[in-house]
């Protein structure tokens, strides 16, 4: 399956979308984390555009996406919010299935209680919730407001499964793939992430943005809820009052992982597939 590469106007801003599978099918928006691009989906995107037309964006700041104003101001779930809606019109969707990791979780339970509540039906949240420990907003943003400078890609790519490894025991294809959407070159010739630094601002201008539980509890779509066994990100009391409350989604914790789950193996795969059938 080769995915086809789409520019979709959303304001003053001009989103990047990665899509898999035919026009006009059952839509399904897969919206990665706060640090990552649309292409992180590759290996779930190609397997389920089968049943469904599957867009992956790439966020604001992020990617081949444009980038915020001076100063970061863009980069809230407001105007995240406001490219989704921007580019389900693009399309013609009405109703639509949502997959997010992260950042994508959350900004998929904000849609689903708000602008897209009528239209998300299944919802899955990829280890996220309205509760975040300091610990694991921490250590996002101390390496994603100091992204590296390497002289090759070869070190962007060792970079990556450093900074990376909650993500799990992925193959060699999957980081070289990441190294391969993840980089872009200076002006000076050599090799950074393909993101704006000020998007860490997320966690300084929009702290309202992490804090949902209100929205959440009026979320009414279906939903699965997902979580790494090691996240320093989604507690394992959080997932567990995250049952209790809203959607009331089934949880599964993912063995040999951190923050967060990648979705590329054939089982997570599987487990998406019976879910958002």
């Amino acid at each position: 399956m080769i995915p086809r590469s789409t520019y979709v106007r959303a304001g003053r801003h001009e989103l990047h979308v990665t899509e898999w599978g035919e026009r006009g099918g059952p839509a399904l928006v897969m919206w990665h984390g706060l640090a990552r691009t649309g292409r992180d989906f590759d290996e779930a995107a190609a397997a389920l555009a089968d049943s469904y037309f599957v867009i992956c964006p790439d966020t604001l700041g992020r990617g081949l996406s444009s980038w915020s104003a001076p100063g970061g101001a863009d980069y809230s779930y407001a105007s995240f919010g406001e490219t989704a809606l921007a580019i389900l019109d693009h399309y013609g969707i009405g109703e639509l299935r949502w997959v997010g990791t992260s950042m994508g979780g959350l900004l998929g339970v904000t849609l689903a209680a708000g602008a897209l509540k009528d239209r998300i039906t299944h919802l899955v949240i990829n280890d996220i919730g309205p509760d975040i420990p300091e610990a694991g907003t921490g250590r996002i943003a101390s390496y994603v407001g100091n992204p590296p400078v390497c002289d090759t890609v070869a070190e962007l790519e060792a970079w990556l499964r450093t900074n990376y490894a909650p993500f799990g025991d992925n193959t060699d294809a999957f980081w070289r793939r990441m190294a391969d959407t993840s980089a872009r070159r200076t002006d000076a010739g050599k090799v950074t992430v393909h993101y704006d630094p000020l998007i860490v601002t997320q966690f300084t201008l929009h702290k309202g943005d992490l804090d949902v539980w209100d929205k959440y509890d009026a979320v009414t779509a279906k939903t699965l809820l997902l979580r790494g066994e090691a996240s320093d990100v989604l507690s394992g009391s959080t997932a567990e009052a995250m049952t209790r409350r809203g959607p009331k989604p089934k949880l599964v914790t993912m063995p040999g992982c951190g923050h967060a789950p990648t979705l590329a193996s054939e089982g997570e795969i599987a487990m998406l597939r019976g879910f958002l059938g």
